[in-house]
């Protein structure tokens, strides 16, 4: 079940998505990276301020999405799964779903890092068609992605 995500949520979120970056940590040998940094209240203000969508089982959130409209484009951001539940179709189930979520959007904006290969085939399979990338320093290149929005 997807649903939308309230304040009461965020620190269950906060945690599967600390699960879900520890190994994007690895890969890039950064600990530091910023899903992993995020704080209880930034992660409140976030579900307050963008449409964030939860997937539960059971009752326990499995995974979690962001979007946030800029103009027309929605910026998806930190699309995590649960470890355990890896493999599953969570997380293509959770940006369909936010794709829906959001009517007004004409395009559909992220980022993953080079060494993702597994997210950019993901995203690849929705629609979402590399834009460019941008080095942030030397472990790490952004690849950025964009779907344009099913006409309606």
């Amino acid at each position: 079940m997807i649903e939308r995500a309230v304040a009461a949520d965020a620190g269950e979120i906060l945690t599967v998505q600390r699960a879900a970056y520890v190994s994007e940590a690895q890969l890039y040998g950064d600990p530091y990276i910023l899903p992993l940094v995020e704080s209880l209240e930034q992660m409140r203000k976030a579900i307050e301020g963008a449409v964030v969508l939860k997937a539960l089982d059971a009752g326990r959130i499995v995974g979690a999405v962001r979007g946030q409209l800029s103009g027309a484009t929605c910026v998806v951001g930190r699309l995590v799964v649960a470890p355990d539940r890896q493999g599953q179709g969570l997380g293509t189930a959770l940006l369909r779903a936010l794709h829906e979520e959001m009517p007004g959007a004409s395009a559909f904006d992220l980022f993953t890092g080079h060494l993702s290969e597994g997210n950019v085939r993901l995203y690849r399979r929705l629609g979402y068609r590399e834009t460019h990338r941008e080095r942030m320093d030397d472990h790490l290149t952004l690849v950025h992605l964009r779907r344009v929005a099913d006409p309606r």
